[in-house]
């Protein structure tokens, strides 16, 4: 294991010059099957932006709870296992951003992402110049979480955070920060191979080598992830050498949610291992639905309402749903799209894109509140009325069951 979240400045020069490249046009970001495809906003900038060079300043929202959000990043080999995707690059290697609450004041402000990893966005995405998006203005984007920062005392519930088919760990930092603010220490896991580019300790940051037409086999993505976070678990709570902070976990709280296919591999990774206590769903199709008797733990299924309704396209989510055992909560937003669950529409926004009718401010503010409020019920025993029903303050929130 080693930590590492710097690349050489040779590289940055020549990322600085593949940023500057314009793109051709975007590639629409694949969809589960069994799901409607959801369309990203900056999968068509192409047409959308104007020819004028924007300035991008990207900026997450703060965290609402009362500590402050530190971060590590940290690189884990399984010497057991081969890569599945691309099993001549040696041992399966994954990188791990830890979130963890903080003591206020504490640390020096975190990137948003490695500069080779913010180029390998603009590239695989084909942003234009005229977006103003560089590998520069992506990785600075501010974060709120500190390298560095002193830890709270304490032990404090493990949640596993999974990103969406294509889309890098990073995209989910505004839920890990406000997750590490109310107590939790969050691991962010980059899934290599199947995103626009994690970077390992060897300082390389390899593209996608199963994106494209025809898309993978989900069910296997799935599979393969929930592997993935079985390993980091086995990691964070064994012995505490892969990270010097691994003493802040209490292994027997763990929680796991993910956005779009991480989501149904949070779903996969509770069918495989019991340790994982309660799960979300965050608009993912499941790969493969849910039988009868495979998960009796707390589970939410938070969706879009256009896709995830009940009896609506996605009929993985009703069969998943009458299969659940345990406490489970069916939630569908209104106005929302694929990509309110991360960061990404607001950083759309901020970049000048299109986005859809639910504000990405209130996108991230309902995902925030309702994932917290499930893990503070489910993990840390604290009721949550917010779960009981609906809520004037959220009126966008239908509750499906």
């Amino acid at each position: 294991m080693k930590r590492n979240r710097r690349i050489s400045a040779v590289a940055v020069l020549a990322l600085t010059a593949l940023g500057t490249g314009t793109g051709a046009g975007f590639t629409a970001t694949a969809a589960p099957s069994a799901a409607p495809v959801a369309t990203h906003a900056l999968d068509t900038a192409s047409a959308a932006a104007t020819p004028a060079t924007r300035s991008f300043r990207g900026t997450l929202p703060a965290p609402t709870g009362p500590y402050a959000a530190g971060e590590d990043v940290i690189h884990l080999t399984d010497a057991n296992r081969p890569d599945p995707w691309v099993p001549s690059s040696g041992p399966r290697r994954l990188t791990v951003t830890m979130v963890y609450p903080a003591v206020p004041g504490t640390g020096t402000p975190a990137p948003y992402m490695t500069l080779a990893e913010a180029a390998g966005i603009i590239q695989h995405r084909k942003l234009p110049a005229s977006s103003g998006v560089t590998p520069q203005t992506l990785s600075s984007v501010t974060t709120h979480a500190f390298d560095g920062a002193r830890p709270q005392h304490g032990k404090h519930p493990l949640v596993i955070l999974s990103p969406a088919y294509e889309d890098p760990r990073m995209t989910l930092t505004s839920l890990a920060t406000d997750l590490a603010s109310h107590g939790y220490v969050v691991a962010l896991v980059g899934h290599t191979y199947e995103d626009s580019g994690e970077t390992l300790a060897n300082g390389q940051t390899p593209p996608c080598a199963i994106c494209g037409d025809p898309p993978p086999n989900f069910d296997s993505v799935a599979a393969s992830r929930a592997l993935d976070v079985s390993f980091v678990i086995d990691e964070l709570t064994h012995g505490h050498t892969a990270w010097p902070l691994a003493h802040l976990i209490d292994k027997h709280e763990i929680g796991m949610a993910g956005h779009s296919l991480g989501g149904a591999a949070a779903a996969t990774t509770m069918v495989a291992d019991r340790r994982v206590r309660a799960g979300v769903n965050m608009d993912g199709a499941f790969h493969p639905a849910l039988m009868p008797g495979q998960i009796n733990r707390p589970f939410l299924m938070l969706g879009a309402a256009v896709d995830h309704p009940v009896g609506g396209d996605d009929t993985t989510w009703q069969q998943s749903w009458t299969a659940l055992g345990g406490y489970k909560r069916w939630l569908t937003v209104t106005g929302a799209d694929h990509f309110s669950f991360s960061d990404l529409d607001l950083l759309q926004q901020q970049a000048g894109f299109p986005t859809p009718p639910l504000a990405p401010e209130r996108g991230l503010v309902i995902t925030r509140e309702y994932v917290t409020a499930f893990f503070d019920q489910t993990l840390k025993g604290i009721h949550r009325p917010l779960l009981d029903g609906p809520s004037p303050n959220n009126p966008e929130v239908l509750f499906q069951n």
